[in-house]
């Protein structure tokens, strides 16, 4: 991508109370449950008063879930199985078969989307797909925390949002972090979740991720 590219201004507004009530009503007539809470610290006790003791959970990677200090605590904290450790742990080269079967098939995704249409739809880019098989089927239960900035009209503007504000933002970090570029390889649009209870997501009134 363009290094020049900076993220779009419209996309980094954070959404009014009526437009997060529609929202919820709409996530949830397309079969996920849905919330509204104040802080990333609520967020935070949502999110680990429902998963179990001992649950085995992964915590994709995420800037929404570093904020709140949501993958310390539950990848650190031992209370949990935490995918991701053991996942660190795993030799790449003799346990990739392992690795993908773990990494696709937890009991708990905890993670984040990059964009929230007001009749319900997610939206999650990714530049390797990894974390996208979970989400899809794989897990059995899976936590969306979403900073209420993501909340977009539809999806036409969600197919916006993803290029003009997650890209650049992601691809800054990365290339800090690592000297890398980012790119949009694969995009996954969840429009409708068939098991009861399966998905939860948790819109936040701060402005959270990218």
């Amino acid at each position: 991508m363009p290094e020049s590219m900076e993220p779009n201004p419209q996309f980094a507004q954070l959404a009014s109370d009526a437009r997060l009530k529609n929202a919820v009503a709409a996530l949830t007539a397309n079969g996920m449950d849905a919330l509204v809470v104040s802080t990333g610290a609520e967020a935070k006790e949502e999110v680990l008063k429902r998963l179990p003791p001992g649950g085995q959970v992964f915590t994709m990677q995420s800037q929404t879930l570093k904020a709140i200090g949501l993958a310390e605590a539950i990848d650190e904290s031992g209370h949990y199985e935490s995918v991701r450790q053991k996942l660190t742990a795993m030799d790449t080269a003799t346990q990739a078969k392992e690795k993908r079967i773990l990494g696709a098939t937890p009991d708990w995704a905890v993670g984040s989307v990059h964009a929230v249409t007001e009749d319900g739809h997610l939206f999650i880019a990714s530049n390797t797909g990894s974390q996208l098989s979970a989400y899809v089927s794989g897990a059995a239960h899976v936590i969306f925390v979403v900073g209420s900035q993501k909340l977009v009209q539809n999806d036409v503007q969600a197919g916006q949002r993803l290029p003009e504000y997650s890209l650049p933002l992601e691809d800054q970090r990365l290339f800090q972090a690592h000297g890398f570029h980012s790119g949009i390889s694969k995009i996954l649009t969840i429009t409708r979740e068939r098991i009861p209870g399966r998905i939860t997501v948790v819109l936040v009134k701060e402005k959270l991720g990218f």
